[in-house]
């Protein structure tokens, strides 16, 4: 059975997660992505203001204590959004479900929010299972894509159980 935690990013992860970011189907799955995923200096920089900003939470996802990914809390426009990135490695066996379903565990601001590409189903299907649904989309530049796509966005709202 797959055990699946989050924990601190450590400066031995940072070459995991580069390498990670750079898989070319994953860009062209998340679409949003960084203008140059091949550029290590605008990573590097981007990584140091994410770990040094108190408003983001960026976490690893490991599987039966090896890297898998990651999932971050953040916020934008004052809203409070989540995301996750996982592993090539780690894909289509419950792990990015698993990841978020502990970030959302962590993360007690509500409404939290999520972004997905519209054509991006292991993504919406993971959102979905933790409780997110849909209330909006836009169209937007997917620098992942080089044009523009339909992006959706989700909301997890609190519930009875207070999940």
């Amino acid at each position: 059975m797959t055990h699946i935690e989050l924990r601190a990013l450590e400066d031995d992860d940072l070459d995991a997660i580069f390498e990670m970011m750079r898989d070319r189907d994953a860009i062209a799955m998340a679409a949003f992505t960084a203008q140059d995923p091949d550029d290590r200096e605008a990573f590097d920089a981007w990584i140091e203001r994410q770990r040094r900003s108190d408003d983001v939470l960026t976490l690893v996802v490991t599987e039966n204590g090896g890297f898998a990914g990651t999932a971050a809390a953040f916020t934008v426009d004052g809203d409070r959004e989540v995301s996750f990135w996982i592993a090539e490695h780690a894909r289509g066996r419950g792990v990015a479900t698993a990841a978020l379903r502990l970030l959302v565990s962590r993360e007690p601001a509500r409404p939290l929010f999520a972004r997905v590409a519209a054509h991006n189903a292991g993504s919406i299907a993971v959102l979905e299972r933790n409780g997110f649904t849909e209330v909006s989309r836009n169209v937007d530049f997917a620098p992942g894509l080089g044009r523009e796509t339909e992006e959706i966005v989700f909301t997890l709202t609190p519930t009875l159980d207070g999940i």
